[in-house]
């Protein structure tokens, strides 16, 4: 197909169908994954204990709540991919 050329109206339609279909239950899951129950347990367990391992360490308050803030935001997932989106945006722009 030439770059001027219109794509079939039935291949978008099915696609678009395919898609309408799949990606609710994909966007589902993935929400399962990332927000579900018990890896809100699993995040709440894993900063505490990287807060709790710097202040064993002898680290002050101040610093150990600004590196256990800093080591949350590595556990976003959802934070990193809009980063990931904005900084794909931003790179695109500058071309």
């Amino acid at each position: 197909m030439s770059e001027n050329e219109m794509p079939d109206p039935e291949k978008i339609k099915e696609i678009l169908e395919v898609v309408s279909d799949k990606v609710p239950g994909m966007l589902k899951e993935l929400s399962g994954v990332l927000y579900g129950t018990d890896q809100a347990k699993n995040y709440g367990v894993a900063i505490s204990t990287f807060y709790k391992e710097l202040k064993n360490a002898g680290m002050k308050d101040e610093q150990a709540f600004d590196l256990t803030r800093q080591y949350m935001s590595t556990l976003n997932i959802g934070a990193m991919f809009k980063n990931m989106g904005s900084q794909h945006f931003h790179n695109k722009e500058e071309e």
